[in-house]
């Protein structure tokens, strides 16, 4: 294919080449030339312009295929439009000489077309250039019409279009012409002639004036005329003319030349629309010819024209938009309403009529009122509706004064106007649907209890119980679709009313038939409030349903005998009632269905069945009245038997199977419903290549018409009462049932299925043989309908065995089926042949059989060959594939190979394009199913598919379908080898990606959704080889093109499918490449393209987002939710302004709702902020935004977006949360841009979506500005320091949340608000307390609200609604509360570390204790419901064995029946509950006031049953002691329950707030003592608290679990002291040896483990050790010893929990006895030195790391334990430390020389803690102090400075120890040491601070010495001392010279030398004299140090004699 890669055609390749191979040689040249002429520069094109012309030339006569001649003549034009034009007219004599050529063999056609196609973009590309030539062309052409075929006039219509549209104006004098050749094409019998004429009227309406002013009429009634018979395409092709048309003719005012001007009429809006009525209402019927027919009765519109008419209307009022539909709103409705009035009788004659009347006229009020107009416009839109409804309601002759809108079922003479309310009541629903919390303004009071009112008070009127219930069920049915629900009460109320009306309704033969069906309708409609609320009413239920059917067969006989017309039919609609009201349970409530529930649900089933088989003989009594009653009973019991379990009627099976066989052969059904009874019986994949009405279209609505046939009304409320309260069927927002004649066959063949699966084999064998006979009896179209019936039970049989796993029984079964399938896949009806296919394959499974399937296969090859008609070849090829798509692996290669050759013969028939189009999807479903065996025919497939690709006229787009799946499938079976190199494979990619380029440019839109998901799976196996710009800039035309007009861009749903799905594919990779290519198309392209979503200013993000508003479709709406949550993901940080910017700009698009309600809210915030705050909204809309009027979901979009980008933020550069340094990074480079640069919009946004009218956009609203809160609080505000930035925004926050807390705020956003204000109080933000009042009160109000109890909340939601407002405004109080106390308590604790000046005292108590302060008013209240809502938590978390001992009437918050519901709430808050309540509890000491306020405390508000179960008694008051035990364990016992099974949802706030409510206990005396003295307690506590750290990795939530260990631990102790105390006390005089041991391990020291609190905490403490330092585990290392590896340095957290265990070891000993003692001290020993060697690293300025430090802290802790001096222990004690000392000292002494790393200091410092500690025997034994020794020696010897330091240190605090056996060993060995080291200051001068310090501290060292020496040695000590001093001093000349750190050397030694001389004066007075020159020395000094002090101070006296004066000071110093 490379070859094909150059300017002009390499002709030498191009003849070495095949047939098919010059084909694709040739189409890929043309492709690359495109692309290349318009990259080539014009001088290149012109010197090689002459051979070009001539080799396209060339190529016209070689019959290029469709895909060919289209690029062919694109690239004529292309050349001629860059390169000269001189010779472009004999290129087009060129083309007319070859259209005008007589030769007519079908070999030349392709010329001819190729030719037409060349005039037609000759004349597009280069236009009035050729304005000469045209007539003459034109004329050609449309002579060269009359005698072409269809291809020919579809390519000329085309052609037409081409010159049309590049001559313009230009072309005037042709119009005529062309318009009449067009007039004709347009109801062409050929579909696609019908679109291409309508697509080329549409290009000639531009220019041509006539169509729109004088031939209007004309032009409608030649549209409607083309309707007739039309096909989906061409109904939207022409309606998009029809409509175009109109809507010209209504806009145009042209400001053309005043003649012109008076020859054209003005139409009016009204001609307009009478004009489609006409057609709507009359069809193409004209409107003379229409009144004989009208006369006579007889005409119907057939329904293809009302359909098209239908679509015409949508695209009229589209192409005028939204404004023009504002305006002109009344009267298109009452125009739309009149279409089915009664002033057009016609319309609406007969009720199938009517409904699809009806159908059209909804799908045109939701097209335009739901997709063109916005929100304000919607609620403007549905008040217009409301007053139409008024008036109709005011017309109807109401029976009673309030009659309700749907009497239409009571009155007899169905009066036309109920279709026009029963239109406009459906817009209506639909549009406060679709409008959501928005509609508020529109609807007034409660409406369900309204209806339940009138429904008692009209009890007497038919029509309003009727009108009354249904509405009730309509309610009952919407409720789940409110997130709030309902009271329970009124399932209660339904309940009984519905009782009531089926008890009285015998008593009024009036009302008889209206009570019982509205009774039963009641109760089934309570059915789908779901198990928690039928439960309750389910006995009553279950009562009437065993009452309403007979008890006995004999019953039944004297009932039969009795009865009259009337009473049988009350009696089967009471009775089909209550079936349908236990379908409704099985169905919705499945959990309630026990063993015990079916046992009572069966005994009225048998008679049920019997009255079914006496149905025939009742009916034949009392005649017709009964058909229709008896119809809905079938159709109801059928539908119960189909839910329930086959068991349950297995006495009755073969009566029901007889029955069905009745049914479905019954001789009175005359119609042939195959459209609703099949497609769920056919495979979803093989619907596809039937008519695309059974794909999902935006039509559907109004198209299913269609595909029920003539006869057939579609499916409507009034057939089904019931349907009223169903799910909706998706996509559908009305239930649209069938009539019961079509339904209850439906359910008879799903019945069928399952009833034949279990009856016995003999009994199927003779059902199967009657269904047979009864097809063979009947003839002509009975037989059809018969047919269709039978072969459809046989697919649901074979369906439901299949999937049971069941066997289809003797052989005879067999035959019998295939004979039947066989039949039907010879049937005429292609939906018959389809569902015998899958029949057959179905079949073939069950059986399971190799032979059987092959036998089945052989007929279906037989069959292949011998047949020629079109129906056996499409069935049985069909029925190929479909073997293989349920056997697949299983056949040989030798049976796919016939397969794949018999399906290659069928796809190349031409003469019959629908058996080409069934062999290539067989095809392709073999390809899929035979996988990697299907390799060998890869190649031949895929050269057959390019080649029929290239072939097929696009007129039959259905085979290029089918090409495409095959060309999928084979893709998706060459999979990742397609990224291959070899040449096969790159030869099989050039191919793949060439079908794909020839699909894509295929008109139709389906071939162009195929190629598009061809491209997105080779895009995923082979993404380098897809050319990713290209495929983007298609997807972009094909989105903005579609994007004007929404109902009708891309007409096909399936194609904008495609194209979002394959975006999603794209993005997933290469977000940002897919954003960029999209822009550049914008830029690149021309004007037309960017038509609405403006991709230059808002980019493909924006246009997603715009679509996302318009589409409707709920898979597109997440295809893109997820496509631009893609882009985010990947790109929002990076381009983080302009994703804001399209945030911000559909959330501001809408922000005219919201300015009134903020500037309100603004009036009372006093100064600037408040007015900044409405300047935010109240801004003037003077710029356009791309966005007009977004939807709310699209809003609440929006704000969800604005989260995830804050998110995004989180885990990206950490200036997004910095403001100085995002200042600082934006200084340096511009297009830097940080999230903290945009709080003012973050605010902005949240508070515009938090103050919507729209619930869910409030919800999102307050979210966002929760996260802008929690994340964007601490950070500082650099220009007034001790702010942060969100300060100035608190008027915006208040403001947001004000409205939140009016009373008629919904709860859950009343909740989300909780949330946010607690939030806000807790983050800091605002410290004066005045601001933060403000959001405080709200607080406080709320708090009042709920203090009421659940009783007094709103009545208008569930009771778990008010359970929900009341638990959140609880947690929000506790976290405000939490804070306020952590505040106070940090800020003591500041009080005491810093003496702080006044000013910051005054500041910040202010706010630390003002917000406690605030909180502490409201304390009382808030304790007690706090304890209310834990005791409530405490009850529901109860297992549900418990459930018994509950308390009936439900708990404090939430009622029983609700108890489910509410328990999701409790688990949100309790846990934030819980620590406050600990906090209060601990900050009150448990102390209870008084004592009468023991009870009160627990209960005052609302009176939860109080904990122990005899509250009934209410006499005993309980004593202060017991209350708090209960409080204690309350608490306990919560936090215990919920962390020893902690949920995998539960979430780190949870578990962190549970550790910190037992901390909070436990930080108070009396709840340590309860844990003290009861050690099971502990332990148990202490392992829920092992489970926590072992499951949880978060080093908060183990440090917190941690710290509760040392409270425990802390507990034990206090608990031990007070027993040895108060033992002490006791046995005073007694012997202190016979005092017992307290603690553990008593006398024996042994720890039993389970049993021991002490083992225990080891445990836990090993665990977190070990997991920090595995090297600690012995097992892990491998030997006991010591093991040599490098220490490391923990992470904080790591180094905080190893700290936080140590301590908690070093604890360990008080607790036990001395026995105890000794067992636990070796492992923490082992622990302790563990941790200090692994962790000893060598850190810069001789720090100790923090776990160092902590291990010397614990080691100190142990070794000062009064365990090691107890006479018990002590002497095992002693040894043990010793061993401890070794090992330390074995740490520095390496076995094998490696362990070099560990830092000496902490070393040394440890043996200084064993020295200093222990007592003196531990340390002095000879050998362990001379290793000591040795150390410090060593160390001393070390050069670095910084441990010469700590050394010298370490050794001042050995040798001042006051016990002299420990210190004078030191002292003899290492001062010689120090002495010398402090001589060689003379050769060494110190060079920085430390080395100074060195010295400093070594003359510390010997002064400390001095001080401690006996007197005899002190004069020697001070002799050696002196010299040392005297040698740092400087004389006069070398003090100015000296660097600083000698001057400070200097004024050191003189210091110390002053402070020595009078000590020790006489020692002093010998060393002077002895040493004159150190003498000298010093006075040299002193003088010095004088000059410098006199420098200083100039006043000074002593000027004279200064070295005299000196000496003389010094004696009198000394004397």
């Amino acid at each position: 294919m490379e070859l094909a890669h150059s300017l002009l055609l390499n002709e030498e390749a191009y003849n070495q080449l095949g047939e098919v191979q010059r084909a694709e040689f040739i189409f890929d040249w043309l492709r690359y030339l495109e692309k290349l002429l318009l990259a080539t520069s014009r001088s290149d094109v012109r010197e090689k312009q002459k051979t070009l012309v001539e080799q396209l030339l060339s190529l016209l006569n070689s019959s290029p295929g469709p895909p060919t001649r289209k690029l062919l003549a694109k690239n004529l034009g292309i050349l001629y439009s860059i390169g000269d034009t001189f010779s472009v007219y004999e290129t087009i004599d060129k083309c007319n000489d070859l259209i005008r050529s007589k030769d007519d063999s079908p070999s030349y056609l392709p010329t001819k077309l190729a030719a037409v196609v060349c005039l037609g973009s000759l004349y597009k590309k280069l236009g009035r250039i050729l304005v000469n030539t045209f007539t003459d062309t034109v004329g050609n052409i449309l002579k060269a019409m009359k005698s072409a075929e269809s291809q020919g006039r579809y390519e000329i219509m085309l052609s037409l279009q081409n010159i049309l549209n590049g001559l313009g104006a230009a072309a005037i004098p042709c119009h005529r012409d062309v318009y009449k050749a067009a007039k004709s094409c347009l109801t062409d019998r050929s579909m696609a002639v019908r679109c291409a004429a309508a697509k080329c009227l549409l290009e000639l309406q531009k220019e041509a004036i006539f169509m729109w002013s004088t031939d209007l009429d004309s032009v409608a009634t030649l549209c409607f005329k083309s309707f007739e018979g039309s096909n989906y395409d061409v109904r939207i092709s022409v309606s998009k003319l029809l409509g175009t048309v109109l809507a010209k003719a209504i806009i145009s005012k042209h400001p053309g030349a005043a003649a012109s001007r008076q020859s054209m009429r003005r139409v009016s809006l009204e001609e307009v629309l009478e004009l489609l009525g006409t057609g709507f209402l009359r069809g193409s019927s004209g409107f003379l010819r229409a009144s004989g027919d009208m006369l006579k009765g007889t005409s119907s519109v057939s329904r293809d024209v009302r359909v098209g008419v239908t679509q015409a209307y949508v695209v009229f009022v589209s192409t005028l938009g939204g404004t023009w539909l504002e305006k002109n709103f009344a009267a298109f409705l009452s125009h739309i309403l009149s279409l089915v009035s009664q002033s057009h009788p016609k319309a609406t004659q007969t009720q199938t009529d009517a409904v699809c009347g009806r159908r059209c006229v909804s799908f045109i009020l939701r097209a335009t009122i739901g997709g063109l107009l916005g929100e304000k416009a919607q609620i403007a839109a549905a008040k217009d509706i409301c007053q139409a409804i008024w008036k109709l309601k005011k017309v109807m002759d109401a029976v009673m004064s309030d009659s309700n809108v749907e009497t239409r079922l009571g009155s007899t003479d169905i009066t036309a106007s109920q279709h026009m309310l029963v239109c406009a009541l459906q817009e209506l629903g639909n549009l406060t649907y679709s409008l959501g919390t928005t509609a508020a303004p529109l609807l007034q009071d409660s409406s369900s209890d309204r209806c339940l009112e009138r429904l008692t008070v009209l009890k007497s009127s038919p029509e309003a119980v009727t009108g009354f219930s249904f509405a009730v069920a309509a309610l009952l049915g919407a409720v789940k679709h409110c997130p709030l629900g309902i009271p329970h009460g009124k399932g209660k109320i339904i309940m009984t009313l519905a009782e009531d009306l089926l008890c009285s309704a015998a008593q009024n033969s009036r009302l008889s038939a209206q009570r019982t069906q509205a009774g039963w309708l009641l109760i089934a409609a309570l059915m789908t409030l779901g198990p928690a609320v039928v439960s309750h009413h389910l006995a009553r239920v279950l009562l009437l349903w065993k009452c309403v059917f007979p008890v006995s067969p004999k019953d039944l006989e004297t009932e039969k005998s009795r009865g009259d017309s009337f009473t049988w039919q009350v009696t089967l609609e009471g009775r089909a009632g209550a079936l349908c009201a236990v379908k409704s349970f099985v169905s919705h409530c499945g959990d309630l269905l026990t063993g015990e529930v079916i046992q009572r649900l069966l005994p009225p089933l048998p008679c049920a069945v019997d009255l079914l088989t006496q149905l025939s003989s009742v009916l034949k009594a009392y005649g017709s009245p009964l058909k229709t009653p008896s119809l809905v009973y079938r159709q109801r019991l059928y539908e119960l038997l189909i839910l329930l379990p086959p068991e349950t009627y297995e006495g009755n099976l073969c009566a029901i199977l007889k029955e069905l066989a009745a049914d479905l052969t019954a001789s009175d059904i005359q119609v042939a419903a195959s459209a609703f009874l099949l497609p769920p019986l056919c495979h979803r994949d093989d619907l596809v290549i039937l008519s695309p009405l059974l794909q999902e279209t935006d039509h559907r609505f109004i198209e299913e018409q269609l595909l029920l046939g003539n006869g057939i009304a579609c499916g409507s409320l009034e057939y089904d009462p019931y349907a009223i309260y169903e799910k909706d069927v998706l996509g559908d927002s009305v239930p649209k049932p069938l009539p019961p004649v079509l339904s209850v066959i439906s359910s008879a063949v799903k019945l069928f299925g399952v009833v034949c699966a279990h009856v016995g084999e003999a009994q199927r064998l003779l059902i199967l043989e009657q269904l047979l006979d009864s097809i063979k009896h009947t003839k002509g179209a009975r037989q059809q309908v018969v047919q269709l019936h039978v072969v459809s039970s046989l697919s649901s049989f074979l369906k439901y065995l299949a999937g049971s796993k069941g066997n289809l029984g003797p052989e005879e079964m067999r035959r019998l089926a295939v004979a039947l399938v066989m039949g039907a896949l010879e049937s005429p009806n292609p939906l018959l042949r389809c569902a015998a296919a899958e029949a057959w394959a179905r079949l073939a499974q069950v059986v399971d059989d190799g032979a059987f399937t092959a036998a089945l296969a052989q007929v279906s090859f037989d069959k292949l060959k011998s047949a020629r008609d079109v129906v056996t070849r499409t069935g049985y090829s069909l029925a190929l594939g479909s073997l293989h798509r349920y056997l697949g692996g299983i056949s040989s290669s030798q049976h796919l190979n016939s397969c794949v050759g018999i399906l290659y013969t069928l796809s190349q028939d031409s003469t019959s394009p629908d058996v080409q189009t069934w062999a290539l999807h067989s095809l392709s479903l073999i390809i899929d199913s035979a996988g990697p065996l299907y390799h060998m025919h890869v190649e031949p497939t895929l050269s057959l598919i390019i080649m029929l690709l290239l072939n097929v006229p696009p007129t039959h787009a259905e085979v290029q379908q089918s090409l495409g799946r095959c060309l999928n499938a084979l893709i998706t079976t060459l999979g990742p080898e397609l990224q291959g190199n070899s040449t096969s494979i790159s030869t099989l990619r050039t191919s793949c990606l060439l079908g794909c380029a020839v699909m894509q440019d295929n008109p139709d839109c389906l071939v162009q959704a195929q190629a598009i998901s061809c491209l997105q799976q080779l895009h995923m196996f082979a993404p380098r080889h897809v050319n990713l710009s290209s495929l983007v800039s298609c997807l972009c035309e094909i989105l903005l093109d579609n994007s004007v007009l929404v109902n009708l861009c891309s007409p096909y749903l399936l194609l904008r499918r495609a194209v979002l799905a394959c975006l999603h594919q794209l993005v997933q990779r290469e977000a940002a490449e897919v954003s960029e290519h999209a822009v550049m198309l914008a830029k690149d392209s021309r004007e037309e393209l960017t038509l609405d979503a403006n991709i230059r200013e808002v980019g493909l993000e924006g246009a997603l987002l715009t679509l996302l508003d318009k589409e409707t479709d709920q898979k597109l709406c997440n295809d893109i939710k997820e496509t631009l949550n893609h882009m985010l993901t990947s790109m929002a940080v990076d381009k983080l302004s302009f994703w804001l910017k399209l945030c911000k700009d559909v959330l501001a698009a809408s922000a005219d709702f919201t300015t009134v309600t903020c500037v309100d809210t603004m009036q009372e915030e006093e100064g600037d902020k408040g007015d900044d705050a409405s300047v935010l909204t109240t801004r003037n809309d003077d710029k356009s935004y791309p966005f007009t009027n977004p939807r709310w979901a699209t809003r609440v979009f929006a704000a969800e977006c604005v989260c995830r980008i804050i998110n995004q933020c989180e885990n990206a550069h950490s200036a997004h949360f910095d403001i100085a340094l995002a200042q600082e990074m934006k200084k340096r480079d511009s297009r830097n841009d940080f999230l903290v640069l945009h709080l003012a919009d973050l605010i902005r946004m949240a508070f515009m979506a938090a103050t919507d009218h729209s619930d869910q956009l409030r919800l999102s609203g307050l979210e966002t500005l929760l996260v802008v809160i929690r994340r964007f609080a601490a950070i500082p505000e650099p220009e007034f320091p001790g702010h942060v930035i969100l300060e100035q925004y608190q008027a915006n926050v208040g403001a947001a949340l004000r409205p939140a807390f009016a009373s008629e705020t919904p709860p859950d956003v009343t909740a989300k608000a909780c949330q946010v204000c607690s939030a806000w109080i807790a983050s800091g933000v605002v410290s004066d307390l005045n601001d933060l009042r403000r959001v405080h009160q709200l607080l406080v109000s709320s708090l009042t609200k709920i203090q009421a109890g659940k009783e007094a909340l709103s009545h208008l939601y569930n009771e778990s609604a008010s359970t929900m407002e009341i638990l959140a405004v609880l947690k929000a109080w506790a976290e405000v509360y939490i804070i306020a106390v952590e505040r106070h308590k940090s800020h003591r604790q500041l009080l005491k570390t810093t003496t702080c000046s006044e000013e910051s005292v005054r500041n910040g108590s202010y706010s630390s204790d003002g917000l406690l302060d605030l909180v502490h008013t409201d304390l009382g209240t808030l304790s007690r419901l706090w304890l209310a809502a834990l005791q409530d938590f405490a009850l529901l978390t109860l297992p549900s064995e418990f459930a018994s001992q509950l308390p009936v009437e439900g708990g404090a918050f939430y009622t029983a029946e609700t108890s489910e519901n509410a328990k999701l709430h409790y688990y949100n808050s309790w846990a934030l509950i819980l620590h406050a309540t600990a906090l209060w509890l601990s900050s009150t000491g448990f102390v209870v006031a008084d004592p009468d306020e023991g009870v009160s405390h627990l209960s005052r508000p609302v009176t939860p049953t109080s904990m122990c179960q005899g509250s009934s008694s209410g006499a005993t008051v309980k004593s202060p002691e017991d209350v708090c035990t209960d409080r204690f364990h309350l608490i306990l016992g919560i936090s215990v329950e919920f962390l020893c099974s902690l949920r995998s949802d539960a979430t780190m706030e949870s578990i962190t707030a549970c550790l910190h409510a037992l901390q909070a206990l436990l930080d108070v005396p009396w709840p340590r003592s309860k844990i003290g003295s009861d050690q099971d307690l502990g332990i148990e506590l202490l392992n829920v608290l092992h489970r926590v750290i072992l499951t949880r990795e978060s080093p908060s939530i183990q440090l917190a679990s941690l710290e509760v260990v040392r409270q425990i631990i802390c507990a034990a102790q206090e608990h031990v002291k007070e027993k040895r105390r108060s033992a002490e006390v006791d046995d005073g005089a007694a012997e202190k040896e016979t005092l017992p041991e307290f603690g553990e391990g008593k006398d024996t020291g042994g720890l039993v483990p389970g049993k021991s609190l002490v083992f225990a905490t080891l445990e836990l403490c090993v665990c977190i050790l070990v997991r920090q330092l595995p090297e600690l585990n012995p097992k892990l290392t491998g030997s006991p010893g010591v093991k040599a590896t490098k220490p490391q340095v923990l992470s904080e957290d790591g180094s905080r929990l190893v700290s936080a265990a140590l301590v908690i070891l070093s604890e360990l000993p008080a607790v036990c006895s001395p026995e105890g003692s000794i067992s636990i001290l070796p492992t923490i020993l082992y622990l302790t030195i563990g941790v200090l060697r692994e962790t000893a690293v060598k850190l810069p300025g001789g720090q100790l790391s923090s776990t160092v430090a902590a291990s010397l802290q614990a080691l100190k802790g142990i070794l000062s334990s009064p365990m090691a001096r107890a006479e018990k222990s002590h002497t095992a004690w002693t040894d043990l430390l010793r061993s401890a000392l070794t090992t330390v000292l074995d740490c520095w002494d390496p076995v094998d020389g490696t362990h070099q790393e560990l830092d000496e200091i902490s070393l040394l410092t440890a043996i200084t803690v064993f020295i200093l500690s222990t007592s003196p025997e531990v340390t002095t034994i000879p050998c362990l102090q001379k290793r000591c020794i040795e150390k410090f020696k060593a160390t001393l010897e070390i050069k670095d400075p910084v441990v010469q330091i700590k050394t010298y240190q370490l050794l001042l605090s050995i040798f001042q120890y006051p016990n002299p056996a420990v210190s004078y060993p030191y002292i003899y060995s290492l001062v010689s040491s120090i002495v010398e080291k402090l001589q060689e200051i003379d050769q060494r001068k110190p060079e920085d601070t430390t080395e100074l310090q060195v010295f400093q501290e070594g003359i510390k060292v010997l002064e400390a010495l001095v001080a401690i020496a006996e007197e005899q040695h002190r004069s020697q000590l001070v002799a050696c001392l002196l010299p040392i001093l005297i040698s740092f001093l400087l004389d006069d000349n070398t003090l100015g010279s000296a660097t600083s750190i000698m001057k400070s050397l200097h004024d050191f030694a003189l210091q110390h030398l002053m402070q020595i001389g009078p000590q020790y004066s006489s020692v002093f007075k010998n060393v002077m004299a002895s040493s004159p020159a150190l003498k000298a020395r010093l006075e040299a000094a002193i003088k010095g140090n004088q000059e410098s002090v006199k420098v200083k101070i100039p006043t000074s006296k002593h000027t004279k004699n200064p070295g005299k004066n000196a000496s003389i000071q010094l004696k009198t110093n000394f004397l």
